[in-house]
Formats: structure tokens, sequence, C-alpha cells
């Protein structure tokens, strides 16, 4: 074996261990669809709590989803200090169901989201609470079928990780690496099975026992949390209460990314909090992308014919991972041949949030820039 060999065969054993690992995180078994005779579900025990921050040109498509869900359902929207026509646009649907939140100034130590979800919990009079993104459209069903699923299994927070839209190029390209990278990190498998290691929580979509989040120390207690979704299962599994996370085609993002600079913009908002802000992980982290998504592309080009079939063997074990996630999303099997740029970008995105953190600038969105996960914010409130 030449030496040459050594600087790809890295890439080679990490894809070959992901496609053994026994909870196989690459597979798409966890999912959960719509009830399709559950549009007419007595849902009186559910209030959906929405906070809503500048999404007027998505905010009627999530309320008129809700309307669709069932009878009784209560609706409370937050309203995070707006600067646009989202109160305008949701008060023009005239659902007798819904209920306007106006959001005070956010307080020091809290994070946007968790602040407007705090202040619309006592509007809440139900056994069971929606938390849904402002962006998250729901196919007719999915309420009762979320429903459904913590009854029949005793579960106290269920989550869905919505469908991404993939219609752009930068979308095609990034949103179904996203999706794998996720649950790599966070393998449902080991979430849903009840193991100490792992906790998972998908934040656009999370239906939850009122009286859970409570023993859970509520939203004050991940208050500062900018990862607020896998926090607030942590805080969950930690009170001894079972949760479980899938992927669901009836819950659906509205949110475009036609630019790369949006989903750039997005993932390095919080991926070096991901890393716990250690250079130590920053580190084996640029390692294992380097040796999984750089080097063997890199190796194809070799004079070695050695070098070039490992490097190709270990496209083709990256490959075999990635494909569930493409056709997850009813993409062609070619995208995989773009997975070596995807996740070489990715990489790139999580060192400019290591940057931000470093030079101070925070992770900025919506108008707001956090300085980390202590609460303080720069910037309109």
């Amino acid at each position: 074996m030449t030496a040459s060999v050594w600087l790809v065969l890295p890439g080679v054993i990490l894809w070959a261990v992901i496609l053994a690992l026994p909870w196989q995180p690459w597979r798409n078994r966890e999912t959960l669809q719509a009830d399709s005779g559950g549009g007419n579900a007595d849902l009186s025990g559910v209030t959906v709590l929405v906070p809503a921050r500048n999404e007027a040109g998505v905010i009627a498509g999530t309320l008129r989803s809700l309307a669709s869900q069932g009878r009784g359902l209560g609706i409370v929207l937050v309203n995070d200090r707006s600067e646009d026509a989202t109160v305008a646009e949701a008060e023009r649907l005239k659902l007798k169901n819904l209920t306007i939140v106006n959001g005070r100034a956010l307080e020091p130590g809290w994070s946007g989201k968790l602040w407007a979800l705090h202040q619309g919990l006592p509007f809440v009079q139900t056994e069971t609470i929606l938390l849904l993104d402002a962006d998250i459209r729901l196919e007719p069903g999915t309420i009762a079928a979320l429903k459904a699923r913590m009854q029949e299994h005793d579960l106290h927070l269920v989550s869905l990780l919505a469908f991404m839209r993939v219609e752009s190029f930068w979308e095609k390209l990034l949103m179904p690496a996203f999706v794998y990278f996720f649950k790599l990190l966070y393998p449902f498998h080991l979430s849903n099975s009840g193991s100490g290691a792992v906790a998972a929580a998908a934040g656009g979509c999370v239906l939850l026992r009122t009286d859970s989040l409570a023993r859970a120390g509520g939203f004050e207690a991940i208050k500062d949390k900018l990862i607020d979704d896998c926090a607030l299962a942590r805080r969950f599994r930690n009170a001894g209460l079972a949760t479980w996370i899938g992927l669901s085609h009836s819950a659906q993002s509205q949110r475009s990314h036609d630019a790369l600079a949006g989903i750039w913009n997005t993932i390095a908002r919080t991926a070096y909090t991901q890393l716990r802000h250690s250079f130590i992980l920053l580190a084996l982290c640029t390692a294992l992308l380097t040796a999984g998504f750089v080097l063997p592309p890199a190796g194809l080009f070799s004079a070695d014919p050695s070098v070039r079939l490992t490097a190709l063997a270990g496209i083709l074990l990256m490959a075999a991972g990635y494909l569930p996630t493409l056709r997850y999303y009813g993409l062609n099997p070619a995208w995989c041949a773009a997975f070596p740029l995807a996740g070489a970008l990715y990489l790139l995105m999580t060192w400019s949030s290591a940057w931000r953190h470093w030079t101070g600038a925070g992770a900025g969105w919506k108008q707001r820039s956090y300085t980390g996960e202590t609460g303080n914010f720069r910037g309109q409130n």
C-alpha cells in the first residue's frame, strides 16, 4: 500500500463505519404521516402556540393549514414585535379560534423564540400544546396523527422534522444534506429508544403534554439555548419523560432558500454552538469532514491507480448512505455526485460560525445578534 493511499483510506473507513452502525442513522425508518381521516378530529384538548417575528410572507399559509386540522383546536399567535404585516395577515383570515398576543420587549437572558413561547404559555388552557414555527404548513390530519402517536405509545413529547423545500439549486444541494447530518448527530432510533446518550427534537413541530412541560422546568429552564429543540428534549428525558422524533411529508417548511447566503446564515447561527464552542471539537469536525468529503474526490485525480480505486470505494460508500435521503426528497440519485461539495460547504459554514463567535459577532437572526448562549443581544428587540 502506497503512502498516498493512506490519505484517502480514512474516508473509506469513515463511510463504512457509518453504514455499519447498528442504529442505521442513514435510513428513514422513523416517519409519521397525516391521518387521512383526521381532518374532522376532536382537537379541543390541543392549543397551537406559534411564535412569529416578521413572518408576513408565510403566516397565512400556516394558519390556514391549522384551520383544516379538526374541531375545537385553539391557536395562540405570539407576535414577537414584528415590523411587517404579520399581524395584519393573521387577522385577515378571521379565524374565530385565534388569539393574538403582542409580545413584550426581549428580556435579558432569553433567546427570542423561547421568550415568545414563554409569553404565549399563560394563554394555553389545554392538556396538550403544539409548538409550531410560523413557516410550517401542516397537511390535514397531521395533528390527529401526532396525538395518536403520543397516546398509543405513552409519549410526552412528539416532534417532526419538517419536509424542507427543495426547488432551487441551493436547496437541492444543501437541504437534504442538512437532514442527513442532523440524523448523524442525533440518531432518531437511539433517541426514540430511550438511550441516555441522545435526546433529539425538531423545534418546528413539537406536540407535548402541558403538565410534562412544567415537570421539565418550562421554557425558562432552557431560556438561553440557541439549539432549543434538542435542549427541550434533553430536559424531558432528564425528567424521565419519553420522547419521539421522526420525519414527515405532512409537515412542510414554506421557507425558501434561493440563495446560498440564507442557508449559510442559518447554519452559521448555531454550528459552533453545536460544538460547544470547543476548538478541539471544531478540529475533530474538520478532520472528519475533510477525510470524508475532500480527500476521496481529490484522490480520483491521482496518478496512482490504487489511490483512485480506494477513493472510488469511499465515494461509493458515501453515495450508498446518502441515497435514502435523496429518495425521501424525490431527487435524482445524480445529486450524490454533489454531496462532497455540500459537505465542504457545511465545513466552511461551521468555521464561519466559529469565526463569528471568536470575533464577538454572535449569531444573527431576525435583526437580533446573539453573543453566545448567554441571552445577551444586540440590535432591535
